[in-house]
């Protein structure tokens, strides 16, 4: 069964409960990931409204991914990457303008920016069924999230198996350490291992080794 949505949670919400409960809370974590949750709802929301098929990937994916598993293993991130239909991008660029975002292209990224704080609140996009850069070892996998509950809201998000291909495919050094934290958390079973093409296999099995 899908996560129901409930109302969003705000910020002051969020602490007050905690208070109330005498929880310790990382104030500049809660607050960057507040933050990020915000702009992803900016854009996300208005693009389900209009059945635009889309999918929170990169490092905010793989934070509420972990978070499900082990908190204590989150990482904070800087970035909100949106993974979208190349067909679509017309579309996309339309709603993103109506809820406040302007749509910068430079240096090969397609980005949107959400009103005049520069990068800071940006949404990167990726597209499925291509590469990110010509060395990734496999295409984005198409879109076909899994709704996951974020400060009461629901969001569609990449599914597991296909988070830890584009991190095996990208290889950059943090998505190497991306894929430890992933694999010390228990996220990466047996079954999924067994789904990655032969080379993503020898690079898990690389990034085991040197941990």
């Amino acid at each position: 069964m899908l996560p129901q949505a409930h109302a969003a949670t705000t910020f002051e919400q969020f602490l007050d409960f905690n208070i109330r409960k005498g929880t310790v809370v990382n104030l500049m974590f809660e607050h960057r990931l507040f933050g990020l949750v915000d702009i992803l709802r900016k854009i996300a929301v208005p693009l389900s409204l209009q059945d635009v098929p889309h999918e929170l990937v990169g490092d905010l994916a793989l934070l509420l991914h972990v978070e499900e598993k082990d908190p204590a293993q989150s990482m904070l991130t800087r970035d909100v990457d949106l993974m979208i239909r190349r067909p679509d991008l017309s579309q996309v660029i339309e709603i993103a303008v109506n809820a406040g975002f302007r749509f910068r292209h430079a240096a090969g990224v397609d980005m949107l920016l959400f009103g005049e704080s520069g990068t800071a609140n940006a949404v990167h996009l990726l597209f499925s069924g291509e590469k990110v850069r010509p060395a990734q070892a496999t295409p984005n996998p198409d879109i076909a999230p899994v709704r996951k509950l974020v400060h009461g809201e629901a969001f569609a998000v990449i599914p597991l198996p296909d988070l830890l291909r584009m991190k095996l495919s990208s290889w950059r050094l943090k998505d190497q350490v991306h894929v430890q934290v992933m694999d010390a958390t228990g996220l990466i079973t047996a079954e999924i291992q067994a789904s990655l093409p032969p080379e993503l296999q020898q690079r898990l099995q690389y990034v085991r080794e040197t941990e």
